[in-house]
């Protein structure tokens, strides 16, 4: 065996057999249902195996770069690892709501706690989450009311012509009575994806703010540029506890103010998991102040969860703030060795929690997103 799974894919032939037998998590597949309307083959790992094979049958397989080839399979035998946690019985049929977005969260945490055996850089890891989060796109969004902004948010965080490959191989590896229909989707897709220039690269907007706007008002041209009005400067930590945020900021936060809600919970007296909404009621009091001076802070906390940024963002952005997010991230080792020394210890299923719900920041939830990790 090779020294880690990315390393092995290659080395074993690109074995569906070789992956699933080091990795138990995709051998749970063998017990989950689908659809047969949708998947006559059987079960999820029956399909997993045929799209993996699919893959490495495709004509643009052989002219991909040897990394491209080694993610792009991992994706496929993980694409719907998120089936294993959702799928259920409903009006007499099997349906898996969100196994996308579970099984980009599942895959991550699998590849961040094992990060020795799996072989991922942040970079490589997040490229496969994204595949997955994203490989059901190809097939429906031609439904989606925003058509070129679903194509154009997918290709901020991932190469358009990977997804391709994947949806192609993914409605090719199934037995159902409609899969012409649905690769004419995948074909139309590939077709829009190069009309507007997201097919290589991500989409060239005329600048940061414009950017922005474009991902949060709908009615926006792509190839506009907006005057850009914001005053100041607000920025928006993220990560996982002990990833480093409160050294980072006394290193880095030339003296602007910071509103802690760790700082305000100590300060009210409120015992960690208790009287959340007071905690963020008076940070938010805080931030309000500023905003109207129109003063530059840092807003320190874990904000791991998408839907809880995008809500500071915009905030902060309708008081005219130019948003950055920096979002941390230490090893998994790290992490626990750190706990063991803090003095307000997180209990091991409260931090493990936190893992399965952690949501990369992607490029277009605010003005500018950075993102700093330590090896």
């Amino acid at each position: 065996m090779a020294g880690n799974i990315l390393e092995g894919i290659r080395s074993n032939g690109f074995s569906m057999e070789w992956l699933a037998g080091h990795c138990p998590q995709l051998a749970v597949l063998k017990e989950v249902p689908q659809n047969p309307e949708y998947h006559g083959e059987g079960d999820v790992y029956r399909h997993t195996e045929m799209v993996c094979g699919k893959l490495v049958e495709l004509p643009e397989w052989e002219n991909l770069e040897k990394e491209e080839q080694e993610l792009l399979f991992l994706a496929g035998a993980f694409h719907d690892i998120g089936k294993a946690v959702c799928t259920k019985q409903e009006d007499g049929k099997w349906i898996s709501p969100k196994h996308t977005m579970i099984g980009e969260k599942e895959f991550r945490r699998m590849a961040y706690q094992e990060a020795d055996r799996f072989g991922l850089s942040f970079v490589q890891r997040e490229t496969v989450a994204g595949l997955i989060r994203y490989h059901g796109l190809p097939v429906w969004f031609w439904t989606k009311k925003r058509m070129e902004a679903d194509l154009l948010k997918a290709a901020q965080s991932i190469p358009l012509r990977l997804l391709y490959l994947l949806s192609k191989a993914d409605v090719q590896g199934r037995i159902v009575t409609v899969q012409g229909q649905m690769e004419e989707h995948v074909e139309l897709f590939a077709d829009y994806a190069k009309e507007l220039c997201v097919w290589e690269k991500p989409y060239l907007f005329a600048d940061s703010f414009t950017r922005y706007q474009y991902f949060h008002k709908e009615g926006l041209w792509q190839g506009a540029q907006l005057y850009d009005d914001t005053e100041f400067d607000v920025l928006l930590m993220a990560g996982l506890p002990l990833s480093g945020k409160d050294s980072w900021i006394e290193k880095n936060g030339e003296g602007r103010p910071v509103i802690s809600l760790d700082g305000i919970r100590e300060q009210l007296g409120v015992l960690p998991g208790k009287g959340s909404g007071r905690v963020v009621q008076t940070a938010t009091e805080q931030a309000r102040e500023f905003l109207r001076r129109k003063e530059p802070f840092i807003w320190n906390a874990t904000n791991i969860v998408r839907e809880t940024r995008q809500k500071l963002v915009s905030l902060f952005a309708g008081y005219g703030a130019r948003v950055e997010i920096l979002y941390l991230e230490v090893p998994y080792r790290e992490l626990l060795r750190r706990n063991q020394k803090r003095a307000r210890y997180i209990p091991g299923n409260v931090l493990e929690e936190m893992i399965r719900k952690l949501e990369i920041p992607a490029s277009w939830e605010a003005y500018e997103v950075k993102t700093e990790t330590v090896s």
